[in-house]
C-alpha cells in the first residue's frame, strides 16, 4: 500500500520555490503564465502541470497534494518519498546516519537523544566556523550562529538505520545558472557557507584521522583548522560515532541554489572516535577558551613596587578537579583580589583560559564577584 500525504500543515510546509525547483530537476520547464499567481510547466511525455507562485492561496494545500500525486506517479515512487524530496528541495538537507547493530534501525533511547543533540552541536560548530575558522569556540556566544540554528528544522525520521535529518535554510538563487558551479566561498550567503563549511570540515577531519596513523595527527589537525575543524566539531563527531558502530553524514544540496554535485557523503568508523576525542582535547589544551567564568579562592599574590598590575594564583574547580590558575590583574581588580585573600573569601573571575606549558593561565582577566578594595598587599608568590 502506498502512503498519501493528507496533513494540511505538512503540505503547506512545501514552498512554491521547492515545487518549481523539483519540477525543473525532473525535466519540466516553465512554458507560460497561468493567471496572476501560477505558471504552466510542461515536459515531453509528461503531463502539463500548474505550479503556484505563492502559498497564500486558499487551496494551496490541495494544489500541493495533487502535485505530489503527479510527481510520484510520473517517477513511479511513493508519495511519502516524494514529499521528503520536496520538503528539502529549498534547503540543504543534512542526514546523520547511525550505523547501529539493530536490524530494525532502532537505537536505545538514551543513544537516540545523544545523536540528535550531537548532530546539532556538529552543525553549530560549522556555523561558528563559517565566517572565521578557529580551533575552539564558545558556541553560545556566537549570535549569528545561534540565530542560524534557530532556523534549522528537524526533519521526519526515515526507514532503515537510525537517521537524524536536519533541514538547513538556504536563500534561493535568483538567477539560476545554465551550468551550476561553486561560487567563491565569500560570495555565498551565510546559510550556504555553513553547510559548505560543514562538508569541508568533515572532509578535513577525515583526512586528518587517516594521517594520524603515521604519527602526523597533531600537525594534521592543526592544519585542518582553516577548513573548519575545531575542538567543538571533533567532539561532536566523536560522540556521534560512539553511539553506534559507525557514522555516515550526507549533505543533499538545495535545488533552489544549484551546485556541481547533488550530494556530499562522509563516513567515520568506530575506531575514529578516540582519535577525534584526542584531537578535541588537544585543541582545548593548546588554544584559549574565551570568556570563561571561574569560581575559587585567591591562593597567592605578587606585585612589584614599581608595577601597577599584579599576578595572582587562584585555586578553582575545573572539570571536577581543583586546579591552579594564574592571572595578571590590573590595579582595580588586583585590589579586589587582595581583599578576597585577606578575608579568605571566594571570588569569581572571568577571562580567556589557556594552557601555557604545564600551567593554566587566565588572560584579559577581571574579578566579577567580590567587594571593594581595602588598599592592602597580600603575601608574595615565590
Amino acid at each position: 500500500m502506498k502512503a498519501r500525504i493528507l496533513d494540511v500543515d505538512a503540505l503547506r510546509a512545501i514552498s512554491p520555490a521547492a515545487l518549481a525547483a523539483y519540477a525543473r530537476g525532473e525535466g519540466w520547464q516553465k512554458s507560460d503564465s497561468y493567471g496572476i499567481y501560477s505558471d504552466v510547466y510542461s515536459a515531453d511525455r509528461r503531463p502539463e502541470i500548474i505550479l503556484p507562485r505563492t502559498d497564500r492561496l486558499g487551496d494551496y494545500a490541495t494544489i500541493v497534494s495533487k502535485l505530489i500525486s503527479i510527481f510520484a506517479k510520473t517517477a513511479d515512487r511513493d508519495e511519502l518519498v516524494t514529499y521528503r524530496d520536496l520538503i528539502g528541495a529549498d534547503r540543504d538537507v543534512i542526514r546523520v546516519r547511525s550505523l547501529g547493530d539493530s536490524n530494525d534501525g532502532s537505537v536505545l533511547i538514551d543513544a537516540g537523544v545523544k545523536i540528535v543533540s550531537q548532530a546539532r552541536d556538529m552543525l553549530l560548530a560549522a556555523a561558528c566556523a563559517a565566517r572565521s575558522p578557529q580551533a575552539l569556540f564558545r558556541a553560545g556566544a556566537n549570535r549569528e550562529a545561534m540565530d542560524y540554528m534557530r532556523s534549522v528544522r528537524l526533519g521526519q525520521t526515515e526507514h532503515g538505520s537510525f537517521v537524524v535529518t536536519l533541514l538547513a535554510p538556504v536563500p534561493p538563487q535568483l538567477q539560476l545558472p545554465f551550468d551550476p558551479a561553486w561560487l567563491d566561498f565569500d560570495q555565498e550567503p551565510y546559510e550556504r557557507q555553513v553547510t559548505r563549511r560543514l562538508t569541508q570540515a568533515l572532509d578535513a577531519s577525515r583526512n586528518a584521522v587517516e594521517r594520524t596513523m603515521p604519527g602526523e595527527g597533531a600537525e594534521a589537525f592543526e592544519k585542518a583548522v582553516s577548513a573548519g575543524v575545531s575542538a567543538n566539531l571533533c567532539e561532536a563527531v566523536a560522540a556521534l560515532v560512539e553511539q553506534s558502530n559507525g557514522l555516515e553524514i550526507n549533505v543533499t544540496w538545495a535545488k533552489t541554489r544549484p551546485t556541481p554535485e547533488i550530494h556530499h557523503a562522509i563516513g567515520f568508523s568506530l575506531a575514529d572516535a578516540e582519535i577525534l576525542k584526542e584531537a578535541g582535547r588537544t585543541f582545548r589544551d593548546r588554544h584559549p577558551k574565551p570568556d570563561v567564568s571561574l569560581f575559587g579562592t585567591v591562593h597567592q599574590l605578587k606585585r612589584d613596587h614599581e608595577e601597577v598590575d599584579g599576578l595572582v594564583a587562584l585555586k578553582v574547580l575545573m572539570d571536577g578537579r581543583l586546579q591552579s590558575v594564574r592571572a595578571v590583574l590590573d590595579q582595580a581588580n588586583y585590589s579586589i583580589a587582595i581583599q578576597a585573600h585577606d578575608q579568605k573569601a571566594p571570588v569569581a573571575v572571568k577571562g580567556d583560559l589557556e594552557r601555557v606549558g604545564q600551567r593554566w593561565q587566565l588572560t584579559n582577566a577581571s574579578v566579577t564577584g567580590f567587594g571593594a578594595d581595602d588598599g592592602s598587599d597580600g603575601e608574595p608568590l615565590p
